[in-house]
């Protein structure tokens, strides 16, 4: 009998862990209630499609990375909820997951040396947006997305601000030089 109340014992706290660790990764992600700042990006070319990026997040804190390629992407992960916790005001939830570099010819891209780094290196075991995603459409209270921006140009001196809304990442040029990047990309 011993041996049955330890053995539930155990597997009662294994649930309660798992439970702490699902709810530990829940609360990492930041609430989006309206369009706000995420960032500032910014490049410096060390060579030719070769920069060296800072990446300031809206808490201050600052990292640094190189990319490879002509363009970049930063992705965040996005939790929307739906049905009765949408109604109860639940508002959407993000965490930034990577900045990458792109190639603009498909030669390169096969070719050249790539550049993927993580932004958020929040990792509790367990992981909740993966695994919501894996269930597709068969969860009716939470819908995980991919919210990316979309591909911008790598310039000597451009700084964009980087912005999330519901429907996900956009990047604002801040100075003359990603402007003219943008212009010169369209």
């Amino acid at each position: 009998m011993g041996f049955l109340r330890g053995s539930a014992g155990l597997i009662f706290f294994g649930l309660a862990l798992w439970i702490v660790l699902v709810a530990a990764d829940v609360f990492s992600y930041r609430n989006l209630a309206q369009e706000h700042s995420v960032g500032i990006v910014s490049f410096r070319k060390v060579a030719e499609q070769q920069f060296e990026v800072k990446f300031a997040d809206a808490d201050g804190i600052s990292q640094k990375f190189e990319l490879y390629g002509d363009q970049w992407q930063l992705d965040a992960r996005m939790l929307k909820w739906q049905g009765h916790l949408a109604r109860w005001g639940i508002e959407p939830a993000y965490r930034l997951d990577r900045l990458s570099g792109r190639y603009l010819t498909l030669r390169d891209e096969r070719a050249r040396e790539r550049s993927v780094h993580q932004i958020d290196g929040t990792n509790y075991g367990v992981d909740v947006w993966r695994f919501v995603k894996g269930f597709d459409k068969s969860l009716p209270f939470v819908d995980a997305v991919y919210g990316s921006a979309t591909f911008l140009p790598m310039e000597d001196g451009a700084v964009y601000d980087v912005r999330i809304s519901h429907s996900g990442l956009l990047a604002r040029p801040l100075n003359k030089q990603a402007t003219s990047a943008l212009d010169g990309w369209k």
